[in-house]
């Protein structure tokens, strides 16, 4: 069976997406950042056994890979071979929430993080995923929100400066004008 495989840059020159001719998860997203959270993952395992690869994300049909060392074009090969080889027999009904993080659902959430959740997913996370990445919402607490980037967004230089001050402002226009947004 021959798998498409589209590359696609990202805001951040450490990180690739390859968007991919089938899924890649069914529900959610995942982030692997060590061979642990890889859980009986082999496509995730063996791309994040690649010696320059730091960090595999999936959301959807699109794997975003961050590099640590290394030029793209000689990491891309290699890519490719592990893609195409293991994505007939990858297992796209994975829930990598439910199995790592346990997430709660978001109804169970506190009033104030369904706001929060609400006013990212309707003006930052596309803009976020079509980049290859996403923002994880950790804590809400005294003003200041936690989050965690993931993907692209968590190596990307303008995730700590122009992305940062972007959700920031819009929070404080949409739910309070005195939160903090902090990345963890």
């Amino acid at each position: 069976m021959e798998i498409e495989i589209y590359t696609q840059p990202t805001p951040n020159p450490d990180a690739l997406k390859f968007v991919v001719g089938k899924d890649v998860i069914n529900d959610g997203k995942a982030t692997f950042n060590t061979l642990e959270d890889c859980v009986e993952n082999t496509l995730a395992s063996d791309l994040l056994k690649i010696e320059q690869i730091s960090q595999v994300h999936f959301f959807e049909n699109v794997i975003t890979l961050s590099k640590s060392s290394g030029d793209w074009s000689e990491i891309e090969p290699f890519v490719r071979s592990i893609i195409m080889t293991r994505l007939p027999a990858h297992n796209a009904d994975f829930n990598f929430q439910k199995e790592k993080h346990k997430a709660r659902k978001r109804e169970e959430l506190p009033p104030e993080i369904q706001r929060i959740e609400e006013i990212l997913d309707e003006t930052v996370r596309m803009g976020l995923q079509a980049d290859g990445g996403d923002l994880e919402v950790v804590e809400y607490t005294d003003n200041k929100l936690y989050v965690r980037y993931e993907g692209a967004c968590g190596t990307c230089p303008s995730a700590t400066t122009g992305t940062l001050y972007a959700i920031e402002g819009i929070l404080r226009d949409q739910f309070n004008s005195e939160i903090n947004v902090i990345p963890i």
